[in-house]
């Protein structure tokens, strides 16, 4: 029992005050998804969504609460979640790619410091929106608001909301300091993982009720176990460009004359082109399908609403072109070929095999043949959801765990975590969580 790297993890005071810290910010995270927003009233909500269940459920809401483990039905202070902060997150690093002055500025001393805090600025203005939007959707319950000030309500509403989410991201970022892992992506994983028992409940009972065959739980059991192997094969997989350095002399040092090689993965954009257009997708829907709540919305406000809906066809066509093009954007910039291939010149390196003029063209191309495939396995994953739940019936809450973001933040996360485990157990000279084989971080 002793090797048991179970054990050890609570052996090392260290790694035990960091998980039992990380469950206790987790856990004020989950109170705070149950307290509603002051001025409504919680059980007239809950009979609404109630009867909406009845009725078939809503898929905006359902999406919604996915990531935020049912604070979005509950209208609670932390209905938002971190979402705002990974949409402004996305939009700034767009930005500074943009704009040269944006990144001259990151690349000054203090820089990323700025860029961070004008990222919170834009998320406060994100939270205004989108809490707008909510403050609208919560009049279109009848009977839901008990202040009859509606302009008092809507200013309490938005503050209360924008002040959620902000210490949301502040406790995100007490896991990340003092806890185990990437905060705000383990508040994303606390969310997803909330709502699984009350979605296993609900697929109990829809097989009890002959609803769903059991053959076709069967059979989507086994297609997920094998799209968590595959995703994490794939996070596995990359390719290993070799390249070899000349001995040169500096002083009366000698550098160089080794080999080495450019680890470009099978997906070398990760989860971020999801989570782009993903994001993307979200801010539109939410603002649409807020204000065609309302008695006097527009017709194309409930057109647009109707587009977007998450289990619909051209929400899905979209997200796939999304993910295509925001994966070929981002692995452009972060893994330029010019400046790799600069930077190999640069210090005396040369890839075998190919001319030295001929670096730029042979990295591009390579990364071309990488960049599809990678972008059409995270869009295969991204509709999967919507192809379980149209084809096999499933319940929304059940068919978002099938793929999309959610399965993809799932296995990110754990495997973040497992690595974060790992290097504090080996640092205490204690073995591993595996004996075989390197659990490698997901950086979510």
């Amino acid at each position: 029992m002793a090797s048991n790297p179970i054990v050890n993890m609570f052996k090392v005071k260290e790694i035990r005050d960091r998980l039992f810290f990380t469950l206790l910010i987790l856990a004020v995270f989950r109170l705070g998804s149950v307290i509603t927003v002051p001025g409504i009233d919680a059980n007239v909500l809950l009979d609404y969504f109630d009867n909406l269940a009845a009725q078939g459920g809503n898929a905006f809401a359902s999406y919604m609460d996915f990531f935020v483990g049912g604070a979005f039905s509950n209208f609670s202070i932390l209905m938002l979640g971190v979402m705002p902060y990974i949409s402004m997150q996305i939009i700034m690093q767009l930005a500074v790619i943009i704009f040269p002055s944006l990144k001259r500025i990151s690349q000054e001393d203090g820089g990323q410091r700025k860029i961070a805090q004008y990222s919170r600025i834009g998320t406060i203005v994100v939270c205004l929106i989108q809490a707008w939007g909510m403050s609208v959707y919560a009049n279109s319950i009848p009977n839901c608001i008990v202040i009859e000030n509606k302009v008092l309500f809507k200013i309490l509403f938005m503050l209360t909301v924008t002040t959620g989410t902000m210490v949301t991201v502040w406790l995100g970022d007490q896991i990340t300091a003092r806890g185990i892992g990437n905060g705000v992506s383990m508040m994303i994983f606390a969310g997803i993982v909330a709502r699984l028992p009350n979605a296993i409940v609900e697929l109990a009972q829809q097989v009890g009720k002959n609803e769903i065959k059991p053959v076709f739980v069967v059979i989507v059991g086994i297609m997920f176990i094998a799209l968590i192997a595959l995703v994490i094969y794939e996070e596995a997989g990359q390719r290993a460009i070799p390249v070899h350095y000349a001995k040169r002399v500096v002083g009366r040092k000698m550098y160089g004359g080794q080999s080495t090689y450019i680890p470009f993965k099978v997906n070398p954009s990760n989860v971020i082109p999801l989570i782009f257009a993903s994001s993307i997708l979200t801010l539109p829907l939410t603002i649409a399908s807020s204000f065609a709540q309302g008695q006097n919305s527009a017709r194309w406000l409930t057109s647009l609403s109707r587009f977007l809906t998450p289990n619909g066809v051209w929400y899905n066509i979209l997200l796939v072109i999304l993910i295509i093009f925001f994966a070929y954007f981002y692995t452009q910039v972060t893994l330029n070929p010019t400046e790799i291939a600069k930077n190999i010149r640069e210090n005396g390196g040369s890839i075998p095999g190919v001319r030295t003029d001929k670096t730029e063209e042979y990295l591009t191309k390579i990364l071309n043949r990488l960049i599809l495939p990678g972008a059409l396995f995270l869009a295969l994953i991204a509709v999967i959801p919507t192809l379980v739940q149209n084809w096999f019936g499933f319940p929304q809450s059940i068919s978002q765990l099938m793929g999309g973001t959610s399965l993809i933040i799932l296995i990110g996360v754990d495997l973040d975590t497992m690595s974060q485990v790992e290097a504090l157990l080996k640092m205490h000279h204690h073995e591993g969580l595996t004996k075989k084989g390197k659990i490698r971080s997901r950086n979510l």
